[in-house]
């Protein structure tokens, strides 16, 4: 959005499964681990739905939280709403944000707005209530051209949040749902809380291409920024998982990320992140190759916009947590401090008001990005690929320090020999 500012580009963002984050699944447990949370630097602590779960055509023993059944209620297995409150309160106390996921394309079959307004409800051909993608058979589609009302009562649904002291809202395919209704609840929000961040969960190229092959409403990511404030990197994502995967070069993603910048308004912000609930572990793509995950892993917090962890990723957790099941997240090794040295990093004013440069290295699987100012430079350099060589870099002759193990880096004719640990290197600037 215009006035969308910048300084979002510098925001930690840590999702959380309230259901699978602890033992005991709650609100409560939660509050017990927020200190921690805080200590990687977080600053908007960001909940999958807690809402009440749909129970017709339920996936799973407990169902999926994206399948919900009453917006206006809490989930009584995560805590009462007096609970959500004091976990506000205690998110706030820490200098935090708190970010919600609502979920307005579709409800769960058996939901409340269903029973009180079908009208409201997307019908097939054959007049009855379903939904455009045939596997979420949860759900039930909203039809926003049917009736304002409908508009209305979500849009009181946020203010009735913002009012409780939620900070922002994470939009659940936020692609699939009117552009001006998008423009009509962030108006209504704006009463209660300017301020408020909106996160927009833009859906994948190919998926928004086969929604309108197939006749139905789908906004591009181009067309979102017109609302929210940040979008999901799914425009790019799919060329990061070919690379993981063996089938496409590493290059090919360094591109899509030098297209953003052509791309997308002088004040976008993305929201960078390697896993989240829908995604593949970033350790289970790499086998838990140690070298490999924290190379991907400073390469995520060196680029444009607001960076993700989704919980375990501080562990290097293999699995994840499944969306239907009782699941807590898995704990391995522990570099919690390598993401303290990220976190603070990524506060610097630089990684949101600097120029911002991707470069392509003529060695495949590694990445080579610079931030600079007119006081300092940055320049990152993450062997993805754990690949041999050396690599041309713009700096002068001589010896550097790393900031991310404090280790000397030598520059020799302009190349760097590649390691196999991460290299952020500061220079400044004469004036």
């Amino acid at each position: 959005m215009k006035r969308t500012k910048i300084a979002l580009r510098n925001k930690v963002i840590y999702q959380v499964f309230v259901r699978n984050h602890t033992l005991e699944g709650t609100f409560k447990a939660l509050i017990s681990d927020l200190d921690r949370i805080k200590s990687l630097g977080v600053d908007i602590v960001y909940l999958l739905p807690i809402h009440p779960i749909g129970e017709k055509n339920r996936k799973g023993s407990l169902g999926s939280p994206y399948s919900i059944q009453d917006y206006m209620k809490i989930n009584s297995e995560l805590g009462t709403l007096d609970d959500f409150r004091e976990l506000i309160k205690e998110v706030h106390s820490r200098n935090m944000k708190i970010m919600m996921d609502e979920v307005f394309n579709h409800t769960s079959r058996d939901s409340r707005l269903l029973f009180e307004h079908p009208e409201y409800f997307y019908r097939n051909k054959k007049g009855e209530v379903a939904n455009k993608v045939g596997d979420w058979w949860d759900v039930i589609d909203l039809d926003y051209r049917k009736d304002k009302a409908l508009w209305v009562e979500l849009a009181e649904t946020l203010k009735f949040y913002t009012k409780l002291g939620v900070d922002g809202f994470r939009m659940d395919v936020a692609s699939l749902v009117p552009l001006d209704f998008w423009e009509f609840a962030r108006k209504e929000v704006s009463k209660v809380n300017r301020n408020t961040i909106w996160l927009s969960e833009s859906v994948h190229g190919d998926f928004l291409k086969h929604i309108r092959d197939e006749g139905f409403e789908g906004y591009s990511e181009s067309e979102i920024y017109q609302v929210f404030d940040m979008a999901y990197d799914y425009d790019v994502y799919p060329y990061m998982e070919a690379y993981l995967k063996g089938e496409r070069p590493f290059k090919d993603y360094l591109e899509a990320l030098k297209k953003q910048d052509e791309n997308y308004p002088a004040n976008y912000v993305k929201m960078k992140n390697l896993e989240n609930h829908d995604l593949k572990r970033i350790a289970d793509f790499v086998n838990m190759d140690m070298d490999k995950i924290l190379n991907w892993t400073g390469f995520m917090f060196f680029q444009k916009g607001a960076a993700m962890l989704y919980a375990g990723q501080e562990f290097s957790s293999h699995v994840r947590p499944d969306l239907f099941e009782k699941d807590v997240f898995v704990r391995n090794i522990d570099i919690s401090d390598y993401i303290r040295k990220l976190t603070n990093l990524k506060s610097k004013k630089v990684f949101s008001s600097g120029k911002y440069n991707v470069n392509i290295p003529k060695i495949d699987g590694v990445a080579y990005q610079t931030f600079e100012d007119e006081k300092e430079k940055y320049i990152g350099i993450f062997n993805v690929g754990q690949v041999s060589g050396e690599i041309e870099v713009n700096l002068n002759d001589g010896l550097y320090s790393n900031l991310l193990n404090r280790k000397k880096v030598k520059v020799h004719n302009g190349k760097i020999k590649l390691g196999i640990s991460p290299i952020v290197i500061r220079t400044k600037k004469e004036i």
